[in-house]
């Protein structure tokens, strides 16, 4: 799975200009490229003993795993085991609230709220964050749904759409927007409904139209299913809340700021690795070129929702149907490497 670390963090060691070593000079070598150059780049395979640049797997590694760790023929990765495209299974995974039938239309009271949020749209003071639009056919909708299911059983991640708070962790108490440095954007009064709205969706599972692929280059990657509006709400980035100082030194994938605070010990990040919902598997562009920079399709937002910090991926432009979505994982720190992204 491709490792990503979206917080601050030490900055990483910078790397002298390359220069290539004959393949011989040195009996450790990448088994991929030839060569032996960045050493302290350069996993072992616990089994097999052969190199491997971090950069040059796919999907890459970013840091050295913590513990054992097999190359692909020695560990023999195959693609993950699809989650059954059963309704009463999907339903028991998701904890789909069980009054509601898939297959059912949506209410008049629905479609006249989700017409009220549509129609605040354009607006001569500012732009209005948009619900996403759901697959209306309820078999593709488990189609999506068993594919998001896959991942997460892939990863042994339990499916959660909110933050969760786990004891010896990071308390409810201290997520408070107000520590922010410099302080935080305040979401405003109709986008709290909106996004609250989309919490409802998803309750009753009327699903955003996306579906989870595994990619053998970039791991699990996420694609608009259907045509996607600029501004939609995507999904909000969720899992176990915990202070930055505890997770300094974790090798953690998908770890993300959630409060910067001026005083670093009331930092905290989103650790979606127990808990944790499509948005870990939502990949990042290489901004260090033109081309990574032009698949950005998502911009990911830190807000003041009612006095606490929330995580928000929003569509940056009109998303066509079968694109596969990115965003900058450097949108605030940028300290992440990403040069070696596909």
């Amino acid at each position: 799975m491709l490792l990503r670390r979206r917080t601050e963090a030490p900055k990483p060691n910078t790397r002298p200009p390359i220069t290539y070593e004959s393949p011989d000079d040195d009996d450790s070598r990448c088994e991929k490229c030839a060569y032996g150059d960045f050493p302290n780049e350069l996993l072992l395979c616990d089994k097999c003993d052969k190199g491997f640049h971090l950069f040059c797997l796919r999907p890459i590694l970013v840091s050295v795993p913590k513990g054992s760790w097999f190359c692909p023929s020695c560990s023999h990765h195959k693609r993950p085991k699809p989650f059954p495209l059963v309704q009463t299974k999907i339903i028991d995974f998701f904890r789909i609230q069980r009054s509601t039938d898939l297959t059912q239309k949506l209410t008049q009271d629905n479609l006249r709220k989700r017409k009220r949020a549509s129609g605040l749209v354009m607006s001569k003071k500012r732009r209005k964050l948009l619900p996403f639009n759901p697959t209306e056919d309820p078999e593709r909708r488990l189609q999506q749904m068993a594919s998001l299911a896959t991942a997460l059983r892939a990863s042994g991640t339990e499916f959660s759409d909110e933050l969760t708070y786990v004891t010896g962790m990071a308390p409810r108490s201290a997520n408070r927007a107000v520590l922010e440095k410099g302080g935080m954007q305040v979401l405003s009064k109709e986008d709290i409904e909106t996004l609250n709205l989309c919490k409802r969706m998803m309750n009753r599972g009327e699903w955003p139209p996306l579906m989870v692929e595994y990619d053998p280059k970039e791991g699990f990657t996420v694609q608009a299913d259907r045509f996607i509006k600029d501004l939609t709400i995507i999904t909000e980035y969720v899992g176990d809340v915990d202070y930055l100082n505890n997770r300094e030194n974790d090798d953690g994938d998908s770890t993300m700021t959630l409060l910067h605070a001026s005083n670093p010990a009331q930092s905290l990040v989103v650790c979606p690795y127990k808990h944790g919902n499509i948005a870990r598997f939502v990949n990042g562009i290489n901004n260090h070129t033109a081309d990574g920079k032009k698949k950005q399709n998502l911009k990911c937002v830190r807000y003041n929702v009612n006095g606490e910090c929330r995580v928000l991926l929003v569509a940056n432009r009109d998303i066509a149907r079968g694109e596969r979505l990115y965003y900058d994982y450097n949108g605030y720190e940028k300290e992440y490497p990403t040069e070696h992204f596909v």
